[in-house]
């Protein structure tokens, strides 16, 4: 029999989500809008999760604006999860994929959107662009920065 750190990953067949989610929006004045979101995860393997997101889009005029946003993930793990060479060599079903494990995070970051009437750069068919930046930070050691660019055409 193989030591259970020479098997690959073992997990159950069959897995059954339950997302329940919230969102809702406030708009405080023309300038301001308060966008909120919650959800709760659960799911078999014993997976739960809170996540909390609030955005604040400032108009600056009628065709920019900018978004400041946060959002927090609190995460009980899966049963199955140890790191690495850490499971009892009799378990049926292991993983040592964090993702699945007990974490917390951060996402924080901004975004802009330009929306000119007449078009971006003059171009009818491309009437948004939005570029967004984000820091993300989790309880496993994992970090990253995300650039991401979103185009609008009708």
């Amino acid at each position: 029999m193989l030591s259970v750190d020479l098997r690959s990953e073992t997990l159950p067949d069959k897995r059954y989500k339950l997302p329940i989610g919230l969102r809702m929006n406030y708009f405080l004045d023309d300038h301001f809008v308060i966008r909120t979101f919650y959800r709760y995860y659960m799911d078999n393997w014993g997976i739960r999760a809170h996540t909390a997101e609030l955005e604040i889009p400032v108009k600056i005029n009628s065709f920019f604006s900018i978004s400041p946003f946060y959002r927090y993930n609190n995460q009980v793990g899966t049963k199955y999860f140890a790191p690495y060479g850490q499971h009892a060599p009799s378990a049926q079903y292991f993983t040592s994929d964090y993702d699945l494990s007990t974490l917390t995070s951060d996402f924080y970051g901004a975004g802009i959107r330009f929306a000119p009437p007449k078009g971006v750069f003059g171009w009818q068919r491309l009437n948004m662009l939005e570029l967004r930046y984000g820091h993300y930070s989790r309880s496993t050691s994992l970090v990253s920065n995300i650039v991401s660019l979103n185009l609008k055409f009708k």
